[in-house]
């Protein structure tokens, strides 16, 4: 069974899970999506001196270092591999939906889950009218994650000029309510749809956000099946095969940030001892089974 991992030379998760598909199968491929060539109109993908329409799976880890518009361009030339019978976890046309913030809110309000308030515009007075609205909001880039390029802008005198600066790098404004998170944020962990557990990430040293990049720091915790029904609903109409869904609980109730597209490794194994490689492994080897039944 030949299953290769897309993923970064290097990245502790992508390393981690093509180690342990190697122990499970006796096969080992790391992908770095920079150095595949698609040839079309044969519809062969390379890496190296591999054929990746001869495996029976990939597994999408990481499709690059920093989230940008450029992965898009990565996950629309994996789009022919099903067709060579190649299973990819998860379908690139599911991670296309959630890996552009804009395009995961939308489809989060379409589904009717609660969300802080948001503003989207290109246009700098009408951002601004947002930031007078909320009084405290958070901007963020429509590509990142773990808060890199969020930023919190107040309604003083000094908002127009960090609207004017964020529009530097980022042509449209995705503004968002801040939230009153309390000392910490849920992950809730989904393999398949099915529900597999939850961490927090607990906030440090004075940080607006709760990310470990901040400091924050991991903690297991048990929600309320109103958490967990929350969570679900959110991740459902992506159908990923591994996700992680960020939940807070706020004094009017739950709200959910984001679905992720490629959800983590390390919160899993540190709060609740699990080996999120080792499960996910076992998920796409019984799903390669079921196919070749």
């Amino acid at each position: 069974m030949k299953i290769g991992v897309i993923g970064t030379r290097g990245g502790w998760s992508s390393e981690l899970l093509a180690d342990t598909v190697f122990n499970k199968t006796g096969y080992r491929l790391l992908v770095e999506m920079d150095k595949v060539r698609l040839d079309l109109p044969y519809g062969s993908l390379w890496y190296e001196d591999i054929d990746l329409t001869s495996l029976d799976a990939l597994i999408i880890k990481k499709i690059g270092v920093r989230y940008s518009p450029d992965l898009l361009d990565r996950l629309e030339m994996l789009r022919l591999l099903p067709k060579h019978g190649v299973l990819l976890c998860s379908d690139p046309l599911k991670i296309l939906r959630v890996l552009d913030r804009l395009s995961c809110t939308i489809t989060l309000q379409e589904a009717g889950i609660p969300m802080p308030p948001t503003s989207i515009t290109e246009d700098l007075n009408q951002a601004r009218t947002a930031i007078r609205k909320y009084g405290e909001a958070v901007l963020k880039p429509l590509y990142s994650t773990k808060a890199r390029g969020m930023s919190i802008i107040r309604d003083d005198d000094n908002a127009m000029a960090k609207l004017i600066e964020f529009k530097m790098n980022n042509n449209i404004f995705y503004i968002q309510k801040k939230a009153d998170l309390g000392t910490y944020d849920l992950g809730v962990v989904f393999m398949g749809g099915t529900y597999l557990t939850t961490y927090a990430r607990c906030r440090q040293n004075g940080a607006w956000n709760t990310t470990t990049a901040s400091g924050g720091q991991y903690a297991a915790v048990d929600p309320p099946p109103a958490i967990i029904d929350l969570a679900r609903r959110a991740q459902a109409p992506f159908g990923l095969d591994f996700t992680c869904v960020d939940v807070a609980e706020t004094s009017t109730g739950p709200v959910v940030f984001e679905v992720s597209a490629f959800g983590g490794f390390r919160g899993i194994q540190k709060a609740r001892n699990l080996d999120a490689a080792a499960l996910y492994t076992d998920y796409v080897i019984t799903k390669i089974k079921g196919i070749k039944k």
